[in-house]
C-alpha cells in the first residue's frame, strides 16, 4: 500500500539518479537516435526509437541501454547487415560522445526534490547519489541541474566491479558514508534499487514516476512508496 507521507529514522541516505532526481529520458532518446543515425540504422520514414520503447531500457547501465536500443531497432532492420556485437564497439563510441555533448539539454529535476534534498540536508544527512550511469556523466548532471552541493559523494556504474540490482555498490556506499547498511536508505525508482537494497539489508524508498523497466512499481518490494520526494520525511541521524 503507497504511504502518503512517509517517515523514518536513519543516519544516511544514497539516492538513484536517472528516474529518481531527473527526468532524464529525453537526454537518452537523443543521443541514442543520433548514434543510430550515424551507424546508419534508420528505418526509411520513421524515427530510429521511440521514448516508449527507450523508457523500458533504462536503468541497468549503458552498456544495457546500448545493447537494447541495437537489437530493438535491428529487429526491425531485417537486412541491417553486421551482427549487433560487430556493431557494438562503434555504436558504444558514437554514443559515449554524443550523450556527453547535450547531457542535461533534454532533462528536468522532478518537482519535490529540491525540497527534500535541501529539508534533509539541513537535518545533517549524509547524502550519497548512487547511479548505474557513468559516473563522469552523472557528476556533468548534477552539475548542470544543480544538484551536486547536496551530494558528498557520486558513484557510477562503473565506481564498482558490479553494478545495481548486486548489493556490493551499496555496501560500498554505506562504506563511505560511514553508516550501517540497516541505517541508509536507498531511494530509488526501479525494482535494480529494491533488490540491491534488500540484498544489502538496507531499508528502500521508491518513487511511483520514474523507469521501472516497463513494470508497475508498486509491485516492487519495497518499505515505501511515494509521489514526490518531498512525501519522505526522514529523521536526523543518531549521534
Amino acid at each position: 500500500m503507497r504511504n502518503k507521507q512517509f517517515h523514518l529514522a536513519v543516519d544516511a541516505v544514497m539516492v538513484d539518479l536517472d528516474g529518481t532526481l531527473v527526468d532524464t529520458l529525453g537526454d537518452f532518446v537523443a543521443a541514442l537516435r543520433l548514434m543510430l543515425a550515424e551507424l546508419g540504422l534508420q528505418p526509411a520514414g520513421h524515427l530510429p526509437i521511440s521514448f516508449a520503447a527507450v523508457e523500458t531500457m533504462v536503468g541497468k547501465g549503458s552498456e544495457h541501454l546500448i545493447h537494447s536500443a541495437l537489437a530493438h531497432v535491428m529487429a526491425a532492420l531485417p537486412g541491417a547487415g553486421q551482427p549487433l556485437e560487430a556493431l557494438y564497439p562503434d555504436a558504444w563510441a558514437s554514443y559515449q560522445r554524443h550523450y556527453l555533448d547535450i547531457n542535461g539539454r533534454h532533462s528536468q529535476v522532478y518537482p519535490g526534490v529540491m525540497q527534500a534534498l535541501t529539508r534533509w540536508q539541513e537535518a545533517g544527512l549524509p547524502l550519497a547519489c548512487l547511479t548505474n550511469k557513468p559516473r563522469a556523466f552523472a557528476v556533468q548532471l548534477l552539475k548542470v541541474k544543480g544538484l551536486d552541493g547536496f551530494f558528498g559523494s557520486v558513484f557510477g556504474g562503473d565506481s564498482f566491479e558490479r553494478k545495481k540490482p548486486d548489493p556490493l555498490p551499496l555496501l560500498k556506499t554505506c562504506e563511505s558514508l560511514g553508516s550501517a547498511p540497516t541505517r541508509t536508505l536507498m531511494v530509488g525508482d526501479s525494482s535494480n534499487d529494491a533488490r540491491a537494497a534488500r540484498a544489502a539489508a538496507c531499508p528502500v524508498a521508491l518513487v511511483t514516476y520514474g523507469y521501472n523497466h516497463g513494470e508497475a512499481i508498486q509491485g516492487v518490494d519495497a518499505d515505501a512508496y511515494v509521489d514526490s520526494l518531498a512525501d519522505l520525511h526522514l529523521a536526523p541521524p543518531q549521534r
